[in-house]
């Protein structure tokens, strides 16, 4: 191996460096959704108009969950 080969740069316009965006994720009230800790649950409140937090019932406790909503997903 060559010491150029070694020290070669990534190229900037490279796909495999791209980032990728996750899809925003929206909630409405009435939704039913699951959590990765709280199990089963009903959206009962939407704050904000891009979905800042969602206030969920998960029957024995209600939760406001905030965004990314990384552990959230709808049913």
């Amino acid at each position: 191996m060559t010491d150029s080969a070694a020290f070669r740069r990534p190229l900037p316009t490279s796909p495999f460096k791209a980032r990728v965006e996750a899809p925003v994720r929206r909630f409405a009230v009435g939704d039913r959704v699951s959590h990765d800790r709280y199990g089963l649950g009903r959206a009962i409140g939407v704050e904000g108009d891009s979905d800042i937090a969602v206030l969920v019932d998960f029957g024995s406790r209600q939760e406001r969950i905030t965004q990314p909503y990384a552990m959230m997903y709808k049913l």
